[in-house]
């Protein structure tokens, strides 16, 4: 089913955050109905590097491909700023929409961007984003293909600053509205008042990030659309892989802690590997 008919039907849809084949895979096993392709996940994992605007365009492009080729869920993808000016940003576009991305996610900070719940943020005139929207409008070839506008003016410019360039954004065309940042349950009731009865609306669900919401009932309640994870399972691993490691050096084997682990049988099960052994069985 494609994102636009997802957004069509009530409810909050849970989008958590993907960085290669195999995060993809298990979201999509876990029976979610999105994915999110967050430049941050991207930075983290492939990279070791925060959420600084040093991912590419071609880069991001070459990992929507890999996890489109394995899997078939809708991909929100973060287009950050598009990588340079209305040019560029529409070469993003067809090439993200090429590689399969459902939904591009444009923002109006200042390249070099940086992660949204960072400080020392900086965002372009309204104008100017206004001009990334219908750039990207003019570029998809698909209607399918849905345009994202984010706004990160709320921590510099305030609230009402914020819901006015969401407005022009969507007057400009956009398909879905993101007001990054909310710092009360008071701002995003006057976000959804506003904006949730015209258009869908995002939210980001970042750990530590300071959203004054924490679950998708909460905000299915006021009327938001998509939740964003967009790095619950690099938060994860984190976390964890340290103290794993740190077990291994001390003890020499992995044999501790089997039972946190997946053994080459059940990876195996996982990735589908009897399924692709048997297909190529057939052309033997």
């Amino acid at each position: 089913m494609s994102l636009r008919a997802l957004l069509e039907a009530p409810g909050v849809l849970q989008a958590p955050g993907v960085y290669d084949g195999l995060s993809a895979l298990l979201v999509a096993q876990a029976g979610f109905p999105v994915m999110f392709l967050s430049g941050a996940g991207l930075a983290y994992t492939r990279f070791g590097r925060p959420d600084l605007g040093l991912v590419s365009m071609s880069e991001l492009t070459e990992t929507v491909a890999v996890i489109r080729e394995r899997v078939e869920l809708p991909m929100i993808v973060d287009g950050d700023t598009g990588f340079g000016n209305a040019l560029n940003l529409q070469r993003t576009v067809q090439r993200l929409e090429q590689a399969g991305a459902s939904a591009i996610q444009f923002e109006d900070q200042l390249a070099p961007k940086r992660c949204g719940h960072m400080r020392g943020k900086q965002v372009v005139s309204a104008d100017e984003m206004v001009g990334r929207v219908r750039a990207a409008l003019d570029a998809r070839r698909s209607e399918d293909t849905l345009i994202i506008a984010r706004t990160d003016a709320l921590a510099l410019e305030g609230l009402d600053s914020a819901l006015e360039r969401a407005e022009a954004y969507l007057e400009a065309g956009a398909d879905l509205l993101f007001i990054e940042g909310p710092r009360s349950v008071e701002e995003m009731e006057r976000t959804a008042s506003r904006f949730a009865a015209r258009v869908p609306l995002v939210h980001n669900l970042v750990e530590g990030g300071g959203s004054p919401l924490r679950d998708a009932a909460a905000l299915d309640r006021l009327g938001f659309r998509v939740a964003l994870y967009p790095s619950m399972l690099v938060h994860l691993f984190a976390r964890q892989a340290p103290e794993f490691l740190a077990r291994l050096a001390a003890e020499g084997s992995t044999d501790g802690f089997a039972d946190a682990l997946l053994d080459l049988q059940e990876i195996n099960g996982v990735l589908g590997a009897d399924t692709l052994l048997a297909r190529a069985a057939r052309y033997a």
